[in-house]
Parts: C-alpha cells; structure tokens; sequence
C-alpha cells in the first residue's frame, strides 16, 4: 500500500507498507486511529499521541485556514474508497495534495493562552 508519512519536524515521505494492522501500527507507534480528511483520504495517527506526549508534528486546519487541532507523533496518509472498509494506497494526485499540505514541518508554543505555530525550516 502506498502511503504518504509525515515525521515531526521532516517532510512528508511517500512509502510502500504492508496493508496490515501491525505495519500501521509500527509507523504510528501503538494503537491507529483515522481521521478522514475527505471522503476519500484518512490521516492515520496515534491514538493516544497526546497523552503519551509524544512530538507536536502538524496542525490541522479548517477550509478558512484555521487550525483546530494538532496532530502529535507520527503519521501516515492512506486511500479510503466509499465502498470499502479497508485503507488503500493514495492516488498519484492524493499524493501531491497532501504533500503540498504537509511539506512545512511546525513548531508550537503556548503563549498567552493561545497556541502560536510557526514553519520550522529543515533540509
């Protein structure tokens, strides 16, 4: 399955993996859990990324450009075809989308009550 990955502060990286549970959760580090962008791709982290502290990597935005969460460790994105209940590889053009998305790693502070992000410049 083809996937794209995105590490805390690198930039995203398109990978071959094995379609089972145990190579998404060798990625992810522990238990997935999906979050679906559209109707057609899932973002696959964590599940418990927050509580076991692992790295702030991306902000998650809104179509306005708002961020209302953030993604914490490790994660890949994968295919979600509306007539199956398996994750897919991502198409050629899921692929330059999201890596568009995801290209500039982030960094986060707390500050004044808010959340302030800021692109992490990397090689």
């Amino acid at each position: 399955m083809r996937v794209l990955v995105v590490e805390p502060e690198r930039r995203p990286e398109v990978r071959e993996i094995d379609d089972s549970l145990k190579a998404m959760q060798e990625i992810v580090g522990g238990y997935i859990q999906p979050i679906y962008l559209d109707n057609s791709v899932a973002l696959v982290c964590n599940d418990e990324g927050k509580l076991m502290n692992l790295p702030a990597n991306r902000g998650l935005r809104n179509k306005s450009g708002q961020m209302y969460d953030i993604v914490f460790g490790t994660f890949f994105l994968c295919g979600t075809p509306a007539d199956s209940d398996h994750f897919t590889s991502l198409t050629m053009e899921q692929i330059e989308q999201y890596r568009k998305l995801f290209y500039t790693p982030e960094m986060f502070w707390g500050m004044g009550g808010h959340i302030v992000c800021l692109p992490l410049e990397v090689d």
